[in-house]
């Protein structure tokens, strides 16, 4: 058994006519008071008790339903659909073109923001500032592999400087590799040895490079990318042990409020790259357990504002 799809006249004659539908608005609570069809009842499709809440409106499962989203390009009402009919439910519709294709029919809508069906989302713009980075909410994550085991911690930024103009990002940052921080193995005895590790000539050589550089040689906006993606294309220059290299990655800019950003990137370094050979198959033979693998994933949220660096500040983990 599968879902049908209903056109938004058909529903209107059929509403009009008063036939028994359960017409369900499978969207966010604020987008249904923003704007729905008149009669609908607002089931949001993302909570996870989506199918008790049906259940408690609809208590059998023959009577007629018929669901809508947004718009043919989202997925909401073919979701919802899919999981009522596996659910058992026995008529099951969804409203071809959603609010849009209701609207775009010149059928009435109620709601304390109509216009919102026919506002696109909007491209974020950012005025041409600089901002220095709070390095109390800013934080590193790092990930290590071997063949048994990952290790992962934090880093702290030492200090930054964003700058905006004409609709692009330049900054450069100092990492502070002293802070390097294990939480895995947090009170375990051997984390004190792993720390150590890590700091030592083996790996990041801290005593001789306590900070890491990187700066911002460009970073070019995405056009009309929706904002669950990433929305710049970065390119610098990443310094450490004294090592310098170019790298590239995709990041996500949010404004957020009294004029603060955040930027959150997620990408991996081949740690080789910069002199950290530990481990490494490509330059050692026969490694057996010290194994360990070339890649270090990085999880990076700056958070910046004018004027409101805090060097050496403790960044929390969270």
């Amino acid at each position: 058994m599968t879902s049908r799809i209903i056109l938004p006249q058909v529903l209107h004659d059929r509403l009009k006519e008063g036939e028994p539908i359960v017409l369900i608005d499978v969207m966010v609570d604020d987008h249904f008071r923003a704007v729905h069809l008149p009669g609908a009842i607002n089931v949001c499709v993302y909570e996870t008790i989506f199918l008790d809440n049906i259940a408690g409106l609809i208590p059998g499962k023959d009577a007629e339903i018929v669901i809508y989203g947004s718009s043919d390009r989202s997925l909401e009402a073919a979701t919802a659909a899919e999981k009522l009919v596996g659910a058992g439910y026995c008529s099951v519709s969804v409203l071809q073109s959603g609010l849009k294709g209701w609207k775009a029919s010149g059928y009435e809508l109620e709601g304390e923001d109509i216009g919102i069906v026919d506002r696109v989302e909007p491209v974020l713009t950012y005025e041409d500032t600089r901002y220095s980075v709070d390095t109390g909410q800013s934080i590193i994550h790092w990930f290590g592999r071997n063949r048994n085991t990952t290790h992962h911690g934090t880093l702290r930024v030492y200090s930054g400087e964003i700058g905006i103009r004409d609709g692009k990002i330049e900054g450069a940052f100092e990492i502070d590799m002293t802070s390097i921080r294990d939480i895995d193995l947090e009170g375990d005895p051997l984390h004190p040895h792993l720390i150590a590790h890590l700091k030592s000539e083996d790996f990041f050589f801290v005593k001789l490079f306590p900070k890491a550089f990187f700066t911002i040689r460009s970073a070019d906006q995405i056009e009309e990318v929706p904002s669950s993606l990433p929305n710049f294309r970065v390119n610098g220059i990443f310094e450490m042990r004294g090592l310098k290299n170019d790298i590239e990655f995709l990041a996500t800019a949010s404004p957020l409020e009294e004029g603060f950003i955040k930027i959150e990137a997620h990408f991996d370094i081949d740690r080789t790259r910069w002199g950290v050979l530990y481990g490494s198959s490509r330059f050692f033979e026969h490694l057996g357990y010290h194994l360990v693998y070339n890649p270090i994933s990085l999880q990076v949220r700056l958070v910046a504002g004018p004027g409101v660096e805090k060097r050496g500040t403790q960044a929390g983990a969270g």
